[in-house]
């Protein structure tokens, strides 16, 4: 029950772009050379494809770059170039492009770049372009957002989303427009039977479930449960483990709500220290948010409902507990408990840890998806609802985004990661590739 930290690491091809006859032309291999050792130094797996002067070293270097199955590619314009030194090499593989003009008043560096950005934004190639020295922390912070988006592109594009059982009946807002979900967002749905799960789960034996409850009481403060319920939620787990390592899933959600309650809240608890998201209420949408979170922090995140304003202008979100154990701000605080409402199997009861936070809310559109952002900073709180309670505030006023949510149709659903990666995201929605709508406030 290790923690896997499941953070991109963009993987990035790096080259220059120059013309010989021009000036700065000489500076190419070690402006290729710089501008790798700036995005391996900001965490980024490199590529390097040193200096692009003719077509047949692009054609070259795209031809690698698809073997390497990069996320994008980043250029440093040394001089001016000719635009199909970037084209040739984008028709060997097609990615999201990241340029870097280094200045120069006689080199015509970001001549060349604004005039490839041009043919790009008429062949609808994604990119980003940052003008400045390499030691540009603005720059730098510009160029990690746009590849980090470009990395979250590719790993939605091909993640799948388990789907057991069905959404929550007359919760209609969290329903999942497949074919719209793959063309704007990038991932698919996968049907997991849940009669076969739940059998599959009483299989299992008890000598492993026992082993790993055991794991989990000696983490927690308190049990108020009893060993059956502990062992049934443990089998429930390793089957629900199997259906992930089979599918290779990325997250999966549950139709819990209500006759689950409390089975399955525990192995959203484990998988999400695994790096798997596991999404309440057969909310697909939900689902796909957390991982989004989940990849871009590294760390588990929150499943929420947006609950009560309070006085001081905060607000609480929660669910029942299924949040991992290390979301609590006090892990010598966490009980396991049976599930409110139903008083049945078992969750985790633990205050959420503060510090600043992102929030997503995914919704089908009639021809793509929404995707709503927040960033906020989370405080410590009480436990006001049995469950995992996040309390919130926010820059804007809470009236302002009641109305606002209401608005714009967003729903009530909430998921939260630590950490302020809305500009990630921004660029993310500009480049998924789909009919992808982002509203912020």
């Amino acid at each position: 029950m290790t923690q896997t930290s499941t953070s991109l690491n963009p993987k990035i091809g790096v080259a220059s772009l120059s013309s010989p006859l021009e000036i700065g032309a000489d500076r190419a291999s070690a402006g290729a050379e710089d501008l790798a050792g700036l995005l391996e130094g900001a965490g980024c797996e490199v590529l390097r494809l040193g200096p692009l002067d003719d077509p047949d070293k692009s054609v070259a270097a795209g031809r690698k770059l698809a073997e390497s199955h990069a996320h994008a590619m980043a250029f440093a314009a040394v001089s001016w170039y000719e635009d199909y030194l970037a084209l040739d090499l984008l028709e060997e593989c097609s990615v999201p492009v990241l340029l870097w003009s280094l200045p120069g008043m006689e080199t015509g560096a970001l001549c060349g770049s604004q005039q490839l950005s041009a043919y790009l934004k008429q062949l609808g190639v994604p990119y980003q372009c940052v003008y400045g020295e390499l030691d540009s922390a603005d720059g730098l912070e510009r160029a990690k957002a746009f590849l980090t988006a470009a990395a979250l592109k590719k790993k939605m594009r091909r993640a799948r989303i388990g789907l057991a059982g069905h959404r929550v009946v007359g919760m209609t807002e969290v329903s999942a427009s497949e074919m719209n979900l793959k063309k704007a967002v990038g991932p698919r749905v996968i049907t997991l039977d849940m009669p076969r799960l739940l059998a599959r789960a009483d299989e299992m034996p008890n000598e492993q479930a026992r082993q790993t409850w055991q794991q989990l009481t000696s983490r927690s403060a308190a049990c108020e449960v009893s060993e059956e319920e502990g062992l049934d939620s443990m089998r429930v787990y390793a089957a629900i483990k199997e259906l992930v390592d089979r599918h290779r899933l990325d997250a999966l959600t549950i139709g819990c709500y209500p006759h689950l309650m409390g089975r399955v809240c525990l192995a959203a608890s484990l998988l999400a220290d695994e790096g798997i998201p596991l999404g309440c209420e057969g909310d697909v949408n939900g689902a796909v948010g957390q991982l989004m979170l989940t990849l871009l922090t590294g760390e588990p995140t929150h499943n929420t409902d947006w609950l009560e304003p309070l006085e001081d202008g905060s607000v609480v979100f929660t669910h029942c507990g299924s949040g991992s154990f290390s979301l609590a701000e006090n892990q010598s605080d966490i009980t396991l408990a049976s599930v409110r409402l139903m008083d049945q199997g078992v969750c985790a009861l633990f205050t959420a840890k503060p510090g600043p936070v992102t929030l997503v809310s995914l919704l089908p559109l009639g021809d793509g998806y929404q995707c709503a952002v927040l960033e906020g900073e989370a405080l410590s709180t009480q436990m006001v609802f049995p469950g995992n309670p996040l309390r919130v505030r926010f820059t804007q006023p809470t009236p302002q985004l009641i109305d606002w949510i209401h608005a714009e149709g967003i729903g009530h659903h909430w998921m939260a990661g630590y950490g302020h990666v809305a500009a990630e995201i921004r660029q993310w929605a500009s480049i998924a590739g789909g009919p992808l709508r982002l509203v912020e406030p």
